[in-house]
């Protein structure tokens, strides 16, 4: 996806960053996310998904308690996370609700997408949100992270969340107007690095530590959050959020900020994920007529074209899908655990809530999680 290609986004990810949403720590940037949330609504508007991924929680949560310094200990981190986010929620939730737009507050951890069963769930209930319209309000869950509240890390978590949902587009509003191509504190004639592949080596040398030892505006976890969303495919822009109608001069295809191109296409990206980084916990054994509908139809797996299941496996893992011969012809995340998969081998959907005593999803693997080998 070049830029001219960004109106044809239809699902972006906006990932905004502590110091433009807290004006630098000093609380709530009310009248700046007041026009973010404008130019988002625009976007939705125009039949585009929009998920919001957003920082500032910890920093409200100092402005808020009267704090002068960040706290070094994790249950004041988490004390100071769990006061801002109070204070996000209900701003972000105040003036979406004036272009008549509800939003979500979603909270995760890295947990949540790497635990297969959990990545599911998220997935679905964000896919759902979108579907009914809602604007996902995304934070990780810093209130009850076992691990340390680091600098920059909703940068990686945008692209995770860019991976779970397959965004085309990643746009991540910081304080700099981009890349530069060195230390601006040090070269003066520091020049934006307007595009470049996301593979580009030049740029592990470009965006490596500051003096401050927090990085260049935080620009390294930037790189590696466009290298993770380049996974699914998701072209990554950074760029100012103080620039006037910055999203919507994004997505309009304006040369502003530094784009990150991804280096392999969102389909082969996801499979490729699928065929080759998950362990093998089970297999299923198709009859013909479902191994016709995944080889030459593109269709989802469903349980009526199922023979027999091996293995012991939960929602969310991968299996392997077998000929009657016992070829491998495809390999998927099953939306059911082992136990309940054997009883509705051979049905159909419409018998899940009677064998199962609820009913989740109709395919026993979605097509979108599975690849064909």
């Amino acid at each position: 996806m070049s830029r001219n290609d960004f109106s044809n986004a239809k699902r972006i990810v906006v990932k905004i960053g502590s110091s433009l949403l807290t004006n630098g720590g000093l609380g709530l940037d009310k009248p700046a996310i007041a026009a973010w949330v404008e130019q988002m609504a625009q976007v939705s508007s125009q039949n585009r998904d929009i998920i919001l991924v957003s920082s500032g929680s910890v920093a409200e949560g100092l402005s808020r308690l009267g704090l002068k310094k960040r706290p070094t200990t994790l249950h004041e981190l988490q004390a100071a996370a769990s006061v801002g986010q109070m204070g996000l929620v209900r701003t972000f939730e105040d003036n979406f609700q004036k272009y008549d737009l509800h939003s979500a507050q979603v909270l995760l951890t890295h947990e949540d997408l790497s635990n297969r069963q959990r990545y599911l769930n998220a997935r679905s209930t964000l896919l759902t949100l979108l579907n009914f319209g809602v604007i996902p309000v995304i934070n990780e869950n810093d209130a009850v992270a076992t691990e340390e509240i680091r600098f920059g890390d909703n940068d990686t978590l945008a692209a995770l969340v860019a991976n779970l949902v397959e965004a085309d587009l990643l746009i991540i509003l910081t304080d700099q107007a981009g890349l530069l191509d060195s230390d601006p504190g040090i070269n003066p004639e520091a020049k934006l690095i307007s595009s470049a592949s996301v593979d580009d080596p030049i740029l592990d040398e470009v965006a490596g530590e500051s003096r401050s030892g927090l990085g260049r505006g935080g620009m390294f976890t930037k790189i590696r959050a466009a290298r993770l969303a380049a996974r699914s495919g998701a072209a990554t822009v950074i760029v100012s959020g103080a620039e006037k109608d910055v999203i919507s001069k994004v997505i309009s295809g304006q040369t502003l900020g530094t784009y990150l191109e991804p280096n392999i296409a969102p389909l082969a990206a996801r499979k490729q994920w699928l065929a080759g980084q998950l362990q093998l916990k089970g297999s299923l054994t198709l009859d013909d007529g479902a191994v016709n509908s995944l080889k030459n139809a593109g269709k989802s797996l469903l349980s009526v074209g199922v023979c027999s299941a091996k293995g012991k496996f939960q929602r969310g893992d991968l299996v392997s899908c077998l000929t009657k011969n016992g070829d491998e012809i495809a390999r998927g995340l099953i939306n059911y655990g082992s136990n309940d998969s054997q009883k509705i081998l051979g049905k159909t959907s419409s018998e899940f809530a009677t064998l199962l005593g609820y009913a989740d999803d109709d395919e026993l693997i979605h097509r979108d999680n599975l690849v064909i080998l």
